[in-house]
């Protein structure tokens, strides 16, 4: 989609690139109260000027959803319809071609809308929908490569122009998909998704100057990529230059710098218990200490267990006592069967 993934509650301002898997959540998970606030300033500057076309989704995806209409059907749709714009691009068509890249960014908008409104919000949705992006730009692209190859009056050399920039797009959503998975912000940039559509519709109604144009247009993309690049660059490099902020500091992008921050310390706990009990020496011990006492109860006397076991009855009817007013059923089915059951039941295998 253009502004919105289909696997998240809320809309994206550049979600063409893919969905990533669930230990990238994690980083995001530590977010603070600091980056939050510093982040809302940009929200509430889009909400103005996007709040209106927000609420119309909201409007139509429910009446989409009440006629049958699926995610997936409209994602499929906006699909075709890119097959559709490259053709009539290839044709050199190009005022039809910008009604169908209109008409194509629409469709791409509201399978999220239908998403949200049917619920079906999910993973495998997002997944879908960033691969039929991709496909859907190497269709509009491939039409204009068509077209610059086979039009007349052009040089067949200038089909490698949106050959470039549909490369360089691919890049610029690889850097954010693989920044992400390793834990790194790699949002914003020049010409996100949403601009080199509106550009190349720009370039379209300019036809008449049209490879200057493109080549513009593959020099913005270029600069996008390198900005993603250097963000990340600088996010990877900023633990090892911040001696003082730890082995596990993750660098945070706030207010034009860059910051460390420590892992919470929920997840350093979690994270020292995991490692622990995936210590085999550890299990081992554990398992011996458990067999030794095994052996023990084993090796003392019968007197002795049924001290031990009218003890513990003893205290378990005490026990019973002051929660008699809210006895549960299993409770109360061993208080029917008696002091011996639960004699034998302590006495186990050893009797």
């Amino acid at each position: 989609m253009i502004d919105g993934r289909r696997g998240r509650g809320e809309a994206s301002s550049d979600a063409d690139e893919e969905e990533l898997p669930d230990e990238v959540t994690a980083a995001e998970d530590t977010v603070t109260s600091e980056e939050v606030a510093e982040e809302t300033p940009q929200a509430e500057e889009g909400a103005g000027t996007s709040g209106s076309f927000a609420r119309t989704l909201k409007a139509i995806g429910p009446r989409l959803v009440a006629m049958g209409v699926k995610a997936d059907h409209v994602t499929v749709l906006g699909m075709l319809l890119a097959g559709l714009t490259g053709a009539v691009i290839g044709l050199g068509y190009f005022y039809l071609a910008i009604v169908l890249l209109t008409v194509g960014g629409l469709m791409d908008t509201l399978d999220g809308a239908v998403a949200k409104a049917a619920g079906t919000a999910s993973k495998r949705g997002a997944f879908f929908d960033s691969v039929a992006d991709r496909v859907a730009d190497m269709f509009i692209f491939g039409g204009l490569a068509w077209y610059l190859a086979a039009g007349p009056g052009h040089d067949p050399k200038m089909a490698v122009i949106p050959f470039a920039i549909l490369g360089v797009s691919n890049t610029i959503s690889y850097e954010r998909a693989k920044a992400e998975s390793l834990g790194y912000v790699a949002k914003g940039g020049l010409m996100e998704r949403a601009e080199r559509l509106i550009a190349l519709g720009v370039v379209l109604l300019l036809h008449f100057i049209l490879v200057p144009l493109l080549l513009v247009l593959l020099g913005l993309c270029v600069v996008t990529a390198l900005q993603r690049f250097m963000k990340v660059w600088h996010q990877a490099s900023a633990p090892a230059e911040a001696g003082d902020a730890g082995a596990g500091a993750m660098a945070v992008w706030a207010g034009g710098g860059f910051r460390a921050r420590r892992p919470a310390r929920v997840e350093s706990r979690w994270r020292a218990w995991r490692e622990a009990s995936r210590d085999p020496e550890r299990r081992r011990r554990r398992v011996a200490v458990a067999s030794r006492a095994r052996s023990r109860r084993r090796e003392e006397p019968l007197s002795i267990r049924l001290r031990q076991a009218f003890q513990s009855e003893r205290a378990g009817t005490k026990a019973t006592t002051r929660t008699a007013r809210r006895p549960g059923r299993a409770r109360a089915e061993r208080r029917r069967q008696g002091p011996e059951s639960s004699i034998r039941r302590r006495l186990g295998s050893g009797r």
